[in-house]
């Protein structure tokens, strides 16, 4: 080849060369442009002023922190923190922090038993003891007949909250040991005739998942959903929110103020139910996964859409009550439970949604398939008017439904709440047989109690007073202050329960304690404190 040839070739390889490296600057400068314009986009597509109602928000419900993540079409639009993680302290709330999402775990319990129909492992309808052959109901019937569909959607016949005792405040119970306890919690309703919520079946539901698959509930849905779907910052057991740093601290209103509180759980038997913490990021990329019908972004299928279908399928229904006045916008036309997740409407459009709450921990999942959107509010401080309202405020936006101030709304419906419980408390006491005594001496009452699910409780005269001890809930532990007759009241050490209690004893002819019954002490306690399932009979000194 003459030199002449190898000079003109260079020179076509330098031009080949200088037209390539434009064309490369001229790709990247268009995808700059296409994200550029993407994130423009989606702030316009989001409704106007959104941050400074987050703020009114915040305000008017005492929220220190707050987490919100909206989804429309398939497009992250907003994944956002606003406010401080605690009371006193600098650090922000941003898309990463963490809150307990509590109940809005059930979903995730419900996907990964979906995963296991997938693989033609376990059947939704097959019953329970096909794969926990352990596993036993009060009812020898319902032992036989309940399936895995049931354990998922609140019919299973037990009574609001039974059970959970065994599970908050924090209770040295594993979850294998409290299998073991459910065939003694009595039913209150017959099998699959009433919605009454629930979260020990959610706990049966995630032993039944490690005996099916051969991994830990956490593990499962730490592995094979989370990491699956991106959810990079969460994790799936309340006994981790302590060693995680980027965290909200949960908050209480207590004394007249809202004020920073410890974190309470921190045993693992809750976790099926309700052990979740999550952020605005990683909930964003869980809608998305939902509302997508189980698809994940690489194109792959996390469940099948005929999971999605089930879960989001009502499988219990729900009477409808007609709203409060102030809220009447938010009337239902239809309402039930389908597994993991409430099936409803909202202004003629289909919502799958779920609420959360532990101790300073309030959260909402509103989804809405029709028109592809998704809104997620994480809190920590237990004001679920705040998230009512902000959600209804930013899903009314994208309906373009009649302009309606969510806010003012649930602030009086909130402030007609406190007077219903101040006037209720009022009563308690002006019901109060003043001037009355105990038939018995403090140290009668004194003595080991036995529950037949729960286990024991100890009351003991210390100097003159009586006191009560759950024996597998330290928290649970205070002074029996006398209130009429035989009946006392359980006031907690701990005041930041929340959760005090009448304590009964009955008398037999012979005029020796036979039973001790329990009942909260007004309907501000969390339905969580199930103290009416309890039936307490005195322990014998050789049986103790």
């Amino acid at each position: 080849m003459s030199m002449t040839h190898i000079i003109s070739k260079a020179k076509c390889l330098r031009k080949t060369a200088f037209i390539f490296f434009f064309f490369f600057i001229f790709l990247a400068l268009n995808q700059v442009e296409v994200l550029a314009q993407t994130k423009k986009s989606a702030k316009a597509n989001l409704p106007p002023d959104l941050d400074s109602l987050v703020v009114r928000i915040m305000k008017t419900f005492e929220v220190p922190g707050l987490s919100l993540a909206i989804v429309k079409d398939g497009q992250v639009l907003l994944a956002k923190g606003y406010g401080v993680k605690k009371l006193g302290e600098p650090a922000l709330v941003d898309a990463q922090t963490l809150f307990g999402i509590a109940s809005n775990s059930k979903v995730f319990t419900a996907v990964a038993l979906g995963m296991l129909v997938d693989e033609g492992k376990i059947r939704w309808d097959a019953p329970v003891v096909n794969y926990l052959p352990e596993f036993q109901m009060y009812d020898s019937y319902v032992t036989r007949e309940i399936t895995v569909r049931d354990l998922l959607c609140h019919r299973c016949g037990l009574g609001l909250g039974a059970g959970d005792l065994m599970l908050w405040p924090a209770s040295d119970l594993n979850r294998k040991e409290i299998l073991k306890r459910v065939r003694y919690i009595k039913p209150a309703s017959s099998f699959r005739t009433t919605y009454a919520y629930n979260n020990i079946m959610f706990v049966v539901a995630g032993e039944l998942l490690e005996k099916v698959s051969g991994m830990r509930w956490e593990d499962f849905v730490r592995e094979k959903i989370q990491k699956r779907v991106g959810m990079n910052y969460s994790n799936t057991s309340c006994a981790l929110v302590n060693k995680e740093e980027n965290v909200a601290w949960p908050h209480v209103p207590l004394g007249g103020k809202v004020v920073p509180v410890k974190t309470l759980y921190l045993t693992e038997n809750v976790n099926p139910a309700g052990g979740i913490n999550s952020c605005a990021e990683d909930m964003a990329k869980w809608m998305l996964v939902l509302l997508n019908k189980g698809k994940l972004p690489d194109g792959s299928q996390l469940v099948s859409e005929r999971v999605i279908d089930e879960i989001t399928t009502i499988a219990t229904p729900i009477p409808i009550s007609k709203p409060a006045p102030e809220l009447a916008p938010a009337a239902m036309n239809f309402n039930g439970y389908g597994l993991g997740l409430r099936i409803r409407d909202y202004r003629h459009y289909k919502v799958w949604t779920h609420t959360g709450g532990l101790e300073g921990y309030v959260s909402q999942v509103w989804l809405m398939p029709e028109i592809g959107l998704g809104v997620t509010v994480l809190t920590n401080q237990e004001s679920t008017a705040a998230f009512a309202a902000l959600t209804n405020q930013i899903v009314d936006y994208y309906l373009k439904a009649p302009k309606f101030d969510w806010v003012e709304a649930y602030k009086k419906f909130t402030e007609r709440n406190a007077q219903r419980s101040k006037e209720e408390i009022d009563k308690i006491y002006a019901s109060r047989k003043k001037d009355t005594k105990p038939s018995l001496s403090l140290q009668d009452y004194a003595g080991l109690y036995r529950d037949d699910w729960y286990g024991d409780v100890e009351i003991k005269n210390e100097n003159g007073e009586l006191t009560i001890q759950f024996k597998h809930s330290p928290e649970l532990y205070g002074k029996l202050e006398h209130w009429h007759y035989d009946t006392f009241v359980a006031r907690w050490f701990d005041r930041e329960l929340r959760a005090d209690a009448f304590v009964t004893f009955h008398l037999n002819h012979e005029g020796a304690i036979s039973e001790v019954k329990m009942l909260p002490f007004s309907s501000d306690v969390d339905f969580s404190y199930d103290y009416q399932d309890l039936l307490l009979k005195p322990v014998p000194k050789d049986k103790k």
